[in-house]
């Protein structure tokens, strides 16, 4: 199956990944879509690293953290500027 490449950069970046891993063209984008596929399926979510983070940390979320700000507190934040 023939494949054709006809943006510049991603020609380079191809070649120089290639050159980088010590294979060939087709190899190199098979391996940087193997890598980028499972980088994407094991991403954290911002909810997951929020929680590594707080248990990292010992942080631990009480009822008074899940109860949002009253608009109050964030128009005291941009009065001042």
């Amino acid at each position: 199956m023939a494949f054709h490449v006809n943006n510049p950069e991603a020609d380079a970046l191809t070649r120089k990944f290639a050159e980088l891993a010590g294979v060939g063209i087709t190899e190199a984008i098979v391996i940087a879509m193997r890598e980028a596929i499972e980088r994407r399926r094991n991403a954290e979510t911002p909810r997951e690293t929020a929680a590594r983070l707080r248990a990292k940390h010992g942080v631990t979320l009480g009822e008074t953290a899940r109860t949002p700000l009253p608009p109050e507190v964030f128009d005291a934040m941009w009065t001042d500027r």
